[in-house]
């Protein structure tokens, strides 16, 4: 194997192509146009743009475009990382009549695994327990049905992809859940399939990382939780899920094991189980790589992307250096944040915009997965918000919690509104450091949401600067004279914008009144100690709209901020 496809965009497609150099293996990427700027494109050997006329997601479900380009480009292989075609078995077939290797499970196992009746046959043969109520491809009034039947809450998802459940607690929300999980499946999997079942609160969702070659080899990589969710999508997850008993872990990673030995699974999977106290459910089968599978790859210490590759190349799991199960072993406790840029506070909607401040954490024992997240990157409403996934390894449970609480406080990110005080909130709670927490533990716990979304000094003080830059302090051309300050609506003035922007007491007198000029450089003492180099390299034209966007470099940082120009404001609103 000497060059692959990614059939993917963001982290999964940077983090397989990290996993594909290290082996020397060449890397092609597909872009749709909205992702023209996504990191993903440039950092490809080789990048081709798809979906010319499609909406932005559906570019990526092109299975035809995709496969051209990969026979086109000579490649050996596609990786389809997760969601989009990942679990698509019609893409997996085309791929394979193409003469490519399709990177991931077979089309056996693709075929039980995506097909729900075909699954819980699977699991039932094997001896595992599955949620008692549940039914597949239903209709709306079909969902209706079974909740009149078994009562609410019940769970609406898609058959097929990665497509989150959605939880609906009266005849309304089935309705509205239902034509979302509908959209969604379509889009996002190319098929409009949902299905229903009864939907357990107040549990733990547990899934167990598996993998296994071509020679009937399979191994359980141990388990993690990910029961910090809310709408069932993840925030936080843990491996191993220190929450549970000894025994019950162990009966839980052998369940596992034993499913995935009944079929022979081949390549990367995951095993999701609904644990209640004592008891576990089946749920489903991932056949794909997902994106918490960094923090099984830090408690075991093996890279399960470049396993992807070594078992698609036909290797086996010993000669890749992967034990038997009974000497595997894990270490420590590592967890992952997923930082997103959202509204947490508005029903965790998208907050699309443009990049003005990109600072990263680090440190002993912190992976940073990155997606689209560098200064001047505009996201757009087409895509998961998801900027970067963070992820602290630690000896145990709480050095790691807090670990990530310090570096979820060391990210600055601005421009877009994140949930960065939200993952703090979660990781310094009591009940979550307990590892108890379960999944209705967002929807019980209103303090998560109390932190207003933070705003660091450079930046406010670089606004302030923009601000005046461009607009001059209000009336100061009428106060030129050395008591100019005693005028009330000065002093006003003067306070409006300390309250608004809070650091300007920093700045000295001139940059204060006048903002700074092209090509001007300033330094601003915060504290003892620490000092900003502030250095104005462009003011932009204004725009259409009466926007100028000012080009700063702050202690060696490209920063960009956006102004309105109230001049050009108030000319359009006086044009009869």
């Amino acid at each position: 194997m000497k060059k692959i496809l990614i059939a993917n965009r963001g982290e999964i497609a940077l983090r397989i192509m990290q996993a594909a150099s290290e082996m020397g293996i060449e890397t092609v990427a597909i872009y749709a146009e909205e992702d023209k700027f996504s990191m993903h494109r440039f950092k490809a050997d080789e990048a081709y743009r798809i979906g010319q006329g499609k909406e932005a997601a559906e570019a990526y479900l092109d299975s035809e475009a995709i496969i051209k380009i990969a026979q086109e480009t000579e490649a050996d292989a596609i990786h389809p990382g997760y969601g989009f075609l990942s679990e698509n078995i019609d893409f997996a077939h085309r791929v394979e009549e193409a003469g490519l290797i399709f990177i991931g499970p077979s089309l056996k196992h693709l075929d039980i695994f995506g097909d729900k009746i075909k699954a819980r046959q699977a699991v039932e043969a094997a001896g595992l327990r599955t949620l008692p109520e549940r039914v597949d491809s239903v209709s709306l009034e079909g969902v209706l049905n079974f909740a009149r039947g078994y009562g609410y809450p019940v769970g609406i998802k898609a058959a097929l992809g990665s497509c989150r459940m959605r939880v609906a607690r009266n005849e309304a929300e089935v309705r509205a859940s239902y034509a979302r999980a509908k959209s969604e499946a379509q889009t996002f999997a190319g098929s409009s399939r949902v299905y229903v079942e009864k939907y357990i609160e107040n549990a733990k969702h547990i899934e167990v990382q598996i993998l296994g070659d071509q020679h009937g080899n399979v191994r359980q990589l141990f388990e993690r939780d990910y029961s910090i969710q809310q709408r069932n999508q993840k925030n936080i997850e843990i491996a191993p899920a220190v929450g549970l008993s000894q025994t019950l872990r162990m009966h839980i990673n052998n369940a596992a094991l034993k499913l995935a030995k009944s079929v022979d699974y081949v390549n990367a999977g995951t095993v999701k189980f609904l644990v209640t106290d004592n008891d576990f459910y089946f749920i489903e089968v991932k056949p794909c790589i997902q994106a918490s599978h960094t923090v099984t790859e830090m408690i075991t210490g093996i890279d399960l992307v470049v396993s992807q590759l070594k078992i698609a190349m036909g290797l086996s799991l010993e000669s890749m250096g992967i034990p038997e199960q009974s000497q595997l072993k894990m270490q420590g406790v590592a967890l992952q944040a997923r930082i997103r840029a959202e509204k947490t506070e508005n029903n965790f909607y998208p907050a699309p915009g443009k990049i003005e401040a990109y600072y990263a954490s680090g440190g002993c024992g912190v992976r940073l997965d990155v997606g689209n997240a560098y200064v001047g990157y505009e996201l757009l409403p087409y895509f998961d918000t998801l900027l970067v996934k963070a992820v602290t390894y630690a000896p145990d449970f709480d050095e790691a919690a807090r670990k990530m609480a310090r570096v979820l406080r060391e990210f600055c990110i601005q421009g877009v509104e994140t949930n960065l005080p939200f993952l703090i909130n979660i990781v310094e709670h009591p009940v979550f450091l307990t590892g108890q927490a379960k999944t209705s533990f967002i929807d019980q716990t209103p303090e998560l949401f109390t932190s207003e979304p933070t705003v660091s000094p450079s930046t406010k003080i670089l606004n302030y600067i923009s601000d005046i830059t461009v607009n001059g302090f209000p009336e100061l051309e009428d106060k030129i004279n050395p008591f100019f300050l005693m005028y009330p609506q000065v002093l006003l003035d003067y306070k409006e914008k300390q309250k608004r922007y809070e650091a300007i007491t920093h700045l000295d007198t001139p940059t204060f009144f006048y903002g700074m000029y092209q090509g001007e450089e300033i330094e601003v003492q915060l504290e003892k100690g620490k000092v900003l180099v502030i250095h104005l390299e462009l003011i932009g034209a204004a725009n259409d709209t009466g926007y100028r966007t000012l080009f700063f470099n702050i202690n060696g940082e490209r920063r960009e901020i956006r102004v309105e120009e109230r001049s050009v404001q108030k000319q359009d609103a006086e044009s009869p």
